[in-house]
């Protein structure tokens, strides 16, 4: 029997999910987390002066981008006046702004903007999430929250199956590391560190392999103080595309020489 959106437990349907896009359906109706049903409801109740008079997603937030990508980029949470309005994953915020216009630089993206569901945005061989899909209070989301909401992620890395993992930031660093070590993949202990440039090979079920590099969030905090700037985050996306590009280990490129 099929759990309420509003039980704890009703992210476990993320297991019944065939594709992508049966997860999104599912999850968009989730409501599993009381504080952060209340905080995404609030903000489209008390909007920003700038977006006043908007109707609001203040839904859950689903992954955005090429459902078959080999590169999956990894953030925090949706922003209660980004993505909790728009409806879509790093969109209509500063961060996001930040983040497409990278993407469009190294080849990721159709266009350098990221401003409303129908702008004609789109992503090629990549693909945009976060461990907890709803915004919550002050960008943090609490261990049970973001425990609730596991089983959407780890369905997700299940689904993509990505070779690379760019991951923005120690939470969603942590997040993804607990979940591939929940599903079976060979985590070291003690698991390394969070850092902009750590860059760590892992080896997974079924002899997969998964890249995971570490990159400063896009968050203003870091990139108004120039912490993050654009050639950073640029030069990470290029590793990802080259790691992607790259054969599997042991495979020889049909132009290389015997």
């Amino acid at each position: 029997m099929t759990p309420s959106p509003d039980a704890p437990t009703y992210p476990l349907v993320a297991a019944t999910a065939t594709s992508v896009e049966a997860m999104d359906g599912l999850l968009v109706g989730c409501r599993a987390c009381p504080r952060l049903v209340a905080w995404r409801e609030a903000a489209a109740v008390a909007p920003r002066a700038s977006f006043r008079g908007e109707t609001y997603w203040a839904r859950p937030v689903a992954g955005f981008g090429d459902p078959d990508a080999r590169v999956l980029v990894v953030g925090l949470a949706p922003a209660a006046h980004g993505g909790n309005r728009t409806g879509r994953m790093f969109t209509g915020d500063r961060s996001g702004d930040f983040l497409i216009a990278s993407l469009h630089r190294t080849g990721f993206a159709s266009q350098p903007t990221s401003e409303r569901p129908d702008d004609g945005l789109t992503l090629t061989d990549l693909r945009l999430t976060a461990p907890v899909h709803c915004a919550p209070p002050d960008n943090a989301p609490t261990p049970t929250e973001r425990r609730t909401c596991g089983p959407w992620f780890a369905r997700e890395l299940e689904l993509v199956a990505p070779r690379v993992a760019v991951v923005l930031g120690g939470f969603a660093w942590q997040a993804l590391l607990s979940t591939l070590a929940e599903q079976g993949w060979l985590v070291p202990r003690p698991r390394p560190r969070f850092a902009h440039g750590a860059e760590l090979t892992l080896h997974g079920p079924d002899d997969r392999r998964l890249t995971v590099l570490g990159c400063f969030h896009v968050s203003q905090q870091n990139t108004f103080t120039r912490r993050l700037t654009p050639e950073m985050l640029d030069a990470v996306l290029l590793r990802a595309r080259a790691l992607a590009d790259a054969p599997p280990s042991g495979v020889r490129r049909t132009d290389d020489a015997p």
